[in-house]
C-alpha cells in the first residue's frame, strides 16, 4: 500500500489528536483530524521520530470504491464515505494495528462468517475496504446485541464480568448455559442491549 501512496506516517500522540479535536477548527466528528496527511515525505523524520502508518481513506476509496457487505440475514449494508476514516495500519510499538490484523488474519485462516458484537459494526466500512484494496475474500458478517449485565454495562474482562470458567467453577452447565444463550434465555443478573 505504501507503493501505492495509500498510507502516509503519522506522527501524532494520542494527545496531540484529542487537542486539535478539541480546537474551534477541529473536526469533533472524526477520530483523526488529518493533520500528517499531504505533509512532504521527510525520510529523516521518519527514522528519527516514532510513526505509524494511516490508511489514506480518500484515496484508498478513490481506488477501491465505498465498501458493501453482507450480514449473516441476507441483509446488504453499503458504507458512506463518512464511516471510513484514516485508520492506523501499523503503530508505532506494532507492525500491524486491529483493522489490518483482522482482516490478514480472517483471510489466511479462511474464516468465512466474522460473528462479533454490534458495538464493533463501525470497524467493518474500513476493514471491508480493506479487503477490497488487498483482494481478499469477502467473509460474511454477523453483529450480535451485546450481553450486558442488569445494569447496562457491557460484559467485558477489563470489568472483571464473569468468565465461562468461573461460572462452570460455579456449578454453571456449559452446554445448557450456551443452549440458554442461543435461544435468548440470559442467566440471572444479564439482559441483552443493542449498542
Amino acid at each position: 500500500m505504501k507503493a501505492d501512496d495509500l498510507v502516509y506516517p503519522c506522527f501524532c500522540t494520542r494527545a496531540d489528536i484529542a487537542q486539535s479535536l478539541t480546537a474551534p477548527h477541529g473536526d469533533a466528528g472524526s477520530g483523526y483530524p488529518g493533520t500528517c496527511r499531504g505533509l512532504p515525505d521527510d525520510p529523516a523524520r521518519r527514522e528519527n521520530t516514532p510513526h505509524s502508518w494511516r490508511l489514506d481513506a480518500g484515496k484508498a476509496i478513490a481506488r477501491a470504491g465505498l465498501p458493501r457487505w453482507t450480514e449473516e440475514d441476507g441483509s446488504g449494508f453499503e458504507s458512506r464515505r463518512d464511516d471510513i476514516g484514516d485508520a492506523i495500519l501499523a503503530r508505532k510499538d506494532a507492525p500491524s494495528s486491529y483493522h489490518l490484523a483482522c482482516v490478514v488474519d480472517d483471510a489466511d485462516t479462511g474464516v468465512t462468517l466474522v460473528v462479533r458484537g454490534e458495538d464493533l459494526r463501525p470497524s467493518t466500512p474500513t476493514q471491508r475496504l480493506l479487503q477490497l484494496l488487498l483482494g481478499l475474500p469477502e467473509p460474511t458478517y454477523l453483529h450480535h446485541p451485546l450481553v450486558t449485565h442488569d445494569d447496562g454495562r457491557r460484559l467485558a474482562k477489563r470489568d472483571l464480568a464473569p468468565t465461562l470458567g468461573a461460572m462452570r467453577a460455579a456449578g454453571a452447565d456449559g452446554p445448557l448455559l450456551a443452549a440458554d444463550l442461543i435461544e435468548g434465555r440470559l442467566p440471572l443478573g444479564f439482559r441483552l442491549s443493542r449498542a
